[in-house]
């Protein structure tokens, strides 16, 4: 195994996707050593890692509290995960290869494997993040979105699609992998007892979709990153060490669906803390703002109590360059209604607005709402009812919180 040869093309298919393309597209190669040489290490991460955060780090789980998998079903679980993850691949690569002629594309197994395995890259070495507490889902989904992003640059250098096909191209190809991660998951998730749709039309030659629909946003999100893309290349072309950053940094918020965004300075977000929420003075209070490469979050966290021990919690973040996640999230519809002896826990729309909501019928609950695909606002303690903190969440001033959506956003 050559060490330094697989570091480079790591490098090289993140940092610089477009002249990488070109240079894998022309590679000779096989099956057996792709596996070897790259799909059999890339995919040791998410599993070893998913590893070690399940059954030596834990998780809290929803109403129950802090969690481990046993140590013999955590090993069976990477296992089967590793397996499945190679197999996966193989299964995506075939969709792929099979659908070339549809998206006017030529046929070659190989060719599509090389697509396949070198996309999934950027959401592999995202399975480092399982173990970052809080943000591990935001690299997760980050990663998950990046290798979209590749395997759409990668398609027409690869497999001969015109370039005003990949869209389409790359959408039904990600269905094919999203319902055999959901296999994955499934399996998965039976050994460890963890808590764990149609394709568009192919008969035209062109297809479009509706800026406003699920596809019609991907295909919005393709072409921002690959114009976020291009300006890396200019930059890296320049020297320039200052728009070398920059333009890596707008790369990361365009991978992440946000683009460049400046999230709120912190006095402007604190004026959205109240001096006393559900009846109860406030008693502490902290505003920061944090970035690294030009991706930026803010967030306002504060407690509400009184003599008598009754305390609530209010945090509100804006999720700044991330902002993105949200809106997939939005996007996915995603919902959720599950009730348990302890309690329950329930996602839904509201409004037009994500609402998550959980109770434990130890009397501790938590309310959050997602304001304008950008902020969150979340409210949680030990209280009489969910409704006392959906009474609270209230008080705080949203519409005004959706009113500042596009403050900071920066085009191009």
């Amino acid at each position: 195994m050559d060490t330094t040869k697989l570091l480079d093309r790591v490098r090289g298919i993140l940092l610089n996707p477009a002249t990488e393309w070109g240079a894998i597209a022309g590679e000779t190669t096989t099956v057996s050593e792709l596996y070897k040489n790259y799909i059999m290490l890339l995919a040791t991460i998410p599993a070893i890692f998913g590893f070690i955060k399940g059954s030596l780090i834990g998780f809290d789980v929803p109403l129950l509290g802090f969690y481990r998998v046993g140590i013999g079903a955590g090993i069976s679980g990477m296992v089967i995960t590793y397996a499945m993850s190679l197999a996966q691949i193989y299964v995506v690569a075939l969709v792929v290869d099979t659908l070339a002629p549809t998206f006017g594309a030529q046929k070659n197994m190989l060719q599509a494997l090389k697509t396949v395995a070198y996309a999934f890259t950027a959401a592999w070495v995202a399975g480092i993040g399982q173990i970052v507490p809080w943000l591990g889902t935001l690299i997760a989904l980050a990663g998950a979105a990046y290798s979209i992003y590749l395997l759409y640059l990668g398609l027409p250098r690869t497999m001969g699609c015109p370039p005003e096909r990949a869209v389409a191209y790359t959408a039904v190809s990600i269905v094919a992998a999203i319902i055999l991660s959901l296999i994955i998951g499934a399996v998965v998730g039976a050994v460890t007892g963890s808590v764990g749709s149609s394709g568009p039309s192919l008969g035209s030659d062109t297809v479009q979709f509706d800026k406003n629909s699920p596809l019609g946003k991907l295909e919005g999100y393709a072409t921002k990153l690959e114009e976020a893309s291009k300006k890396v290349e200019a930059a890296q072309q320049s020297g320039d060490a200052k728009a070398q950053g920059e333009a890596l940094g707008a790369m990361f918020g365009a991978a992440m669906g946000g683009g460049s965004v400046e999230a709120l300075a912190p006095e402007k977000l604190r004026t959205f803390v109240p001096e006393a929420l559900g009846g109860l003075p406030r008693t502490t209070i902290s505003v920061e703002r944090n970035g690294a490469v030009g991706l930026q979050i803010a967030e306002a966290k504060a407690s509400f109590g009184n003599d008598a021990g009754r305390v609530i919690d209010l945090e509100i973040t804006d999720a700044g360059s991330t902002k993105g996640m949200l809106a997939l999230a939005g996007m996915a519809s995603l919902e959720e209604d599950r009730k348990t002896d302890q309690g329950f826990s329930k996602t839904y729309r509201d409004d037009g607005r994500m609402v998550h909501e959980e109770w434990d019928n130890g009397g501790h609950g938590e309310y959050l709402k997602v304001i304008g695909e950008r902020f969150t606002v979340k409210v949680s303690g030990t209280v009489e009812s969910i409704e006392v903190l959906k009474a609270a969440l209230d008080e705080i001033d949203l519409d005004g919180l959706e009113a500042l959506k596009d403050e900071g956003v920066k085009e191009g």
